[in-house]
């Protein structure tokens, strides 16, 4: 097979551009590595070289294909060693006057036909490619850490950028091993706009003291299948890097409400608490392992009382089913006797508002997130409001414990957690589609390997109810007050026709 781009260079010796280099080298391209600082594009070479030998001797690549490798990547003092290349990728620091008079310089020195390309993750293509000559070769080409592992490529059109340049650059990026999706020239492009969800949610929900970040992390993963909490995510990742794309997506956006960055990860910027490379951050770190406060057992209780189940909860039939399977008895009244607990299942609203609006004692009130199907879960989440009793809520947390399935008892909040971070996922997954910034399925695929997610965010809306999401966010938008909530025109629509968010207009 013929490779795309026979020769090309990468400008910038670090991780990320070791990593593009290392690619393109096994996909079959002579590499030529610049690097403005002395001696960091011959270390980024011999540290290429050093991790194919181990491979080799890992037994993963044969010494041929090592050695092919290894002769593939050259190291180059100058940027006039660059005027044969077919394709140049910068990957140097996101400073766009650095970015734009790297370009100028290179155009110079290059063919009228070599592609070029930069990998921001965060300025504007088309403003980097301002002052050029020929911005129709132009484009973004964006690569995630570590680049052999992360498998997805987002290729970015700046405004003045040719659909041809865009589907070579998608067409090399499958000779690389990797998935190319195609990107408008918005702040974030696909992964880092639809991944603003799952953080800043989360971030809001600590801020109003329903929950730890422990807990929250819990539920996220034990509820809803994500591998990392969003706290833990944090740390990982480090405030030093996700704070400031917090901010400046919200900036670039004209302070979207979707995207409002937290004061929590401000504060803990500035204090240092950066997270895992620190040694705290959400989490305490020793020796790079994360410790972690056990969780406290289920309370134990004489004795259950009653349950009345709200006709209003969300799968009710379901709910009855669960409270008789564990043993409780059910109240079938149609309205709650005097001692009986009273559980409701709102969507978006919190327990306050329903036990006002059905005119429940809310002293005996308790809610539980029926979103999910509790058989698909690993953790059931209950909230109080807050006039519960002690008594009643440690009866239906001992309750709902009762079959050895863990249970987060948290304050009041509209829609719970996980409707709260998937409804935020899911509406920016939406709008997103809606200003056409990629299609549904790049979107998808994206977000699945850049993020990983259990699923991408239109499938999870999918499969949770469009005309649910819609109702978490509705009623949302009601207790806050908040324009962060408002849904979509895109899920709006198809909540309302009953339509699959996937569905594209003919």
């Amino acid at each position: 097979m013929t490779v795309n781009y026979p020769r090309i260079g990468v400008i910038g010796a670090g991780a990320m551009g070791r990593g593009i280099a290392q690619i393109a080298a096994q996909a079959g391209s002579e590499v030529l590595l610049l690097d403005s600082f002395a001696g960091a594009a011959e270390r980024g070479r011999e540290a290429l070289a050093a991790q194919w030998n181990k491979l080799h001797e890992k037994g993963k690549i044969d010494a041929p294909t090592r050695d092919a490798y290894v002769a593939r990547v050259k190291a180059v003092d100058g940027m006039q060693a660059l005027a044969g290349c077919d394709l140049v990728v910068e990957a140097v620091v996101e400073n766009l006057e650095v970015k734009r008079t790297l370009f100028r310089e290179l155009e110079d020195v290059v063919a009228p036909t070599a592609t070029l390309v930069t990998n921001t993750s965060s300025l504007s293509v088309t403003a980097i490619a301002a002052g050029l000559q020929h911005p129709a070769r132009f484009a973004g080409f964006h690569f995630f850490n570590p680049v052999p592992l992360m498998k997805v490529v987002e290729v970015v059109a700046g405004f003045k950028t040719s659909p041809e340049v865009c589907q070579k650059l998608a067409g090399y990026a499958t000779q690389m091993g990797h998935s190319a999706v195609h990107a408008q020239d918005t702040p974030g492009f696909i992964v880092n706009h639809a991944g603003r969800g799952y953080g800043t949610e989360a971030l809001r929900i600590v801020g109003e003291g329903v929950a730890d970040f422990a807990t929250i992390d819990r539920i996220l993963k034990d509820q809803a299948g994500f591998r990392l909490g969003p706290f833990e995510l944090l740390d990982l990742t480090a405030l030093d890097v996700s704070h400031p794309v917090m901010e400046s997506i919200y900036h670039q956006y004209f302070e979207e409400p979707r995207f409002r960055p937290s004061v929590i990860t401000a504060q803990r910027l500035a204090a240092g608490a950066l997270g895992r490379k620190t040694g705290e951050g959400f989490y305490r770190y020793e020796d790079g392992v994360m410790q972690q406060t056990p969780e406290a057992p289920a309370p134990v209780v004489e004795g259950t009382p009653a349950v009345w189940v709200s006709p209003r909860a969300a799968r009710r039939a379901e709910l009855l089913r669960l409270v008789n399977t564990l043993g409780a008895q059910i109240d079938s009244g149609s309205a709650p006797a005097p001692q009986s607990i009273i559980l409701v299942a709102p969507l978006g609203f919190d327990v306050t508002t329903v036990a006002a609006v059905e005119r429940l004692d809310a002293t005996r009130t308790v809610g539980i997130d029926m979103l999910i199907d509790d058989a698909a879960t690993k953790r059931r989440v209950l909230a109080t409001n807050p006039a519960t009793r002690r008594d009643v809520r440690d009866a239906a947390h001992a309750l709902f414990a009762r079959d050895g399935k863990a249970v987060s008892v948290i304050r009041d909040s509209g829609g719970f957690v996980t409707q709260r971070v998937i409804g935020a996922i899911v509406n920016i997954a939406a709008d997103m589609c809606q200003q056409r910034v990629c299609t549904p399925a790049d979107l998808e695929t994206a977000v699945q390997l850049g993020l990983g997610y259990p699923r991408g965010p239109l499938a999870m809306g999918n499969l949770y109810g469009p005309t649910n999401m819609l109702e978490v966010l509705f009623n949302l938008q009601t207790v806050y007050g908040d324009p962060r909530y408002r849904p979509s025109p895109w899920l709006r629509r198809r909540g309302a026709l009953g339509l699959s968010l996937l569905h594209e207009e003919e």
